[in-house]
């Protein structure tokens, strides 16, 4: 079974803001095939059913982005999913906005919630869907910006980011991540080191 984790933060004061990518993918996957994410397990809302024949598991930690880890590792260990199982979608604010990258594994880049799942993991090894937040100006401050409402010019645009993330997840779960990789990667303009 597949285990698709979004990252976010529970809480209507956190609904529409970037930080909250990871649980919109999430809802929109669920809206999609017919899938309830609504069951409490181990500190999470959860719903289990399939995407293109496989069984999946969707789930958005109810720990608050920066604690998602203890969610995810109960999950997996509760119902013996492996890292490799395992495919966490969140918010980079490394990456331009509307962009998207698939990753087979790599480090938390200075994201918490991928600092707590990594740690919480003992492993850096799982497949992650990253949503670009970065608004092309600087950002003077990272966590004001990710928890501060999306402007009117995203909200516009959202849903052709959301739909891409769905597709992305689709595509992992139907074809596997290199496939996928190969699919939807696109090098982003003027970012040198978002793939480190």
């Amino acid at each position: 079974m597949f285990l698709i984790v979004g990252l976010g933060n529970p809480g209507e004061e956190y609904a529409n803001t970037p930080h909250n990518l990871g649980f919109m993918v999430v809802d929109s996957l669920a809206a999609r095939h017919g899938i309830r994410v609504s069951r409490p397990d181990s500190r999470a809302l959860t719903g289990a059913g399939e995407m293109g024949g496989k069984p999946v598991m969707l789930a958005k930690p109810q720990t608050y982005m920066n604690l998602s880890g203890p969610a995810v590792a109960q999950l997996m260990e509760k119902h013996s999913i492996g890292p490799e199982e395992l495919l966490v979608v969140y918010d980079e604010l490394d990456l331009p906005w509307m962009a998207l990258r698939i990753r087979p594994r790599g480090s938390a880049g200075g994201h918490h919630g991928m600092e707590s799942v990594i740690r919480s993991l003992g492993t850096p090894d799982f497949a992650r869907v990253r949503l670009g937040i970065h608004p092309g100006h600087p950002v003077r401050d990272g966590a004001d910006f990710v928890l501060a409402p999306f402007r009117r010019s995203q909200t516009e645009e959202l849903d052709d980011l959301l739909q891409r993330g769905v597709e992305a997840v689709e595509s992992v779960v139907a074809e596997g991540v290199e496939k996928a990789m190969a699919k939807f990667n696109r090098r982003a303009q003027g970012l040198q080191n978002e793939e480190e």
